[in-house]
């Protein structure tokens, strides 16, 4: 009897302690959620801020390359580090002023538009608020643009070979041609992928900036294309944007400077070690004087 009770007792009372401990369980998890969603909102808003966010874009600009609904991760890293817009890159930027008009605000009910902000926030879904556009970067600080109504759009004097990316039937300006146009320091040219389709560069010229965006403006480099799913890939620079002769034209200016300013001191430096070499005494600075004098 005792060896009985023993075993319903060790029986009964393991169940008993497990079930316990599966309450437990269940319990610790519930109180642990919140801290897991908490962690889960903080990452994906560093992740936004920092290092990438998500955009939709809104209209046909930049067909074909992207279409209206696409969803591009932008790279807002390399701008934090210092890094600078470069030539054919896609890039994302607030409305520089007066680019977009005033489209006013879009009509959501009080759920959806709870839903848009903290989604927005986090970096899943694009703010309501915020105006943004995005381009193809053309040209850089220091670059001259340019094309006429039939012609190709140069770079420095160079044409760009754009059929990789422009979208079919589209002229590289047929409908506005442009330029030269020499872009400040610290601001980019762009125009979109569809060039009957883009309020670009071309279309402001008239604004503060002539057209041009503050590389202050941009919020960072669109790198992929991340729905929908059938639509996955990368943004890399077309080959045209290679071409060393681009870069011609903005090397040669340093270094003329350079030879400008070397020159002179290369010549104060040769006078001294002539003057180390060959020292001349106040005496013989007379006496040479002397000499020079008719009849001496």
């Amino acid at each position: 009897m005792e060896d009985g009770r023993r075993d319903r007792s060790e029986d009964g009372g393991g169940g008993d302690d497990g079930g316990e401990m599966a309450g437990k369980k269940q319990r610790s998890f519930w109180k642990e959620l919140p801290i897991l969603v908490g962690i889960a909102l903080l990452l994906a808003l560093l992740i936004k801020t920092f290092l990438l966010q998500a955009f939709s874009i809104p209209s046909d600009s930049m067909q074909n390359t992207l279409q209206r609904g696409d969803r591009v991760l932008v790279d807002k890293l390399t701008p934090w580090f210092g890094g600078e817009p470069e030539r054919g890159e896609v890039v994302v930027f607030h409305d520089p002023g007066g680019w977009l008009g005033d489209t006013g605000a879009t009509e959501t009910g009080a759920v959806a538009g709870g839903v848009q902000k903290v989604l927005s926030f986090i970096g899943l879904m694009p703010s309501a608020e915020e105006k943004d556009l995005i381009k193809r970067v053309i040209g850089v600080g220091g670059d001259t643009v340019e094309c006429a109504k039939d012609g190709a759009v140069r770079v420095n004097g160079k044409a760009l070979d754009e059929t990789d990316y422009l979208y079919p039937g589209s002229t590289p300006c047929g409908d506005k041609p442009f330029g030269p146009v020499t872009i400040p320091d610290g601001r980019i040219w762009v125009m979109g992928d569809n060039r009957q389709n883009s309020l670009d560069s071309r279309y402001h010229q008239n604004l503060p900036g002539a057209g041009t965006v503050s590389v202050d403006e941009v919020v960072g480099r669109a790198v992929v294309v991340a729905w929908p799913v059938n639509r996955w890939q990368g943004l890399p620079v077309p080959g045209t944007f290679d071409q060393p002769a681009l870069n011609a034209a903005g090397a040669a200016a340093p270094v003329a400077l350079g030879f400008a300013g070397a020159v002179p001191l290369v010549l104060w430096r040769r006078r001294r070690l002539i003057a180390r070499e060959f020292p001349v005494s106040p005496q013989g600075r007379e006496s040479a004087a002397e000499k020079a004098q008719p009849g001496g």
